[in-house]
């Protein structure tokens, strides 16, 4: 797990045991059954440490991002897994989800396209560590 569970009431350690392919499959499957649209899922296990992979979903109104994020959240608990944080449930343009290995994005279609996600994130488009940051030899 990326991120350790200090709070008090957190669950013990064989309810953190989820497998983050596992966590990602149920977020794919609720979604899915919520009719999520264009989620992609990115594995971004090369790209950063804070996450293995981040799932990006689109909605059709702030209602449905509501309910679709609501329902991740809800089959993560069911799963074992405390959510680490919920953002934007609010506004319902963009909620974000953190489910510590797996980050869910549920976006409106205006607000996925303005930030294009999925550009920032491919392994395509990262940016280039700078020289200095380097391991010698690379």
């Amino acid at each position: 797990m990326k991120h350790p569970r200090t709070e008090p009431g957190a669950p013990g350690p064989a309810a953190a045991a989820v497998d983050p392919e596992a966590l990602r499959e149920a977020v794919g499957t609720v979604l899915a059954d919520l009719k999520a649209v264009d989620v992609q899922v990115l594995d971004v296990r090369g790209l950063t440490a804070i996450a293995d992979y981040m799932i990006i979903a689109g909605a059709t109104s702030d209602r449905h991002a509501r309910a679709l994020a609501g329902r991740v959240v809800e089959r993560a608990k069911a799963l074992g897994v405390r959510p680490l944080g919920v953002e934007g449930e609010r506004e319902g343009e963009w909620i974000l989800v953190d489910l510590q290995d797996v980050i869910v994005h549920v976006m409106l279609a205006r607000t996925r396209d303005f930030y294009q996600l999925e550009r920032l994130w491919s392994p395509d488009h990262a940016p280039a560590r700078p020289r200095e940051a380097r391991e010698p030899g690379e």
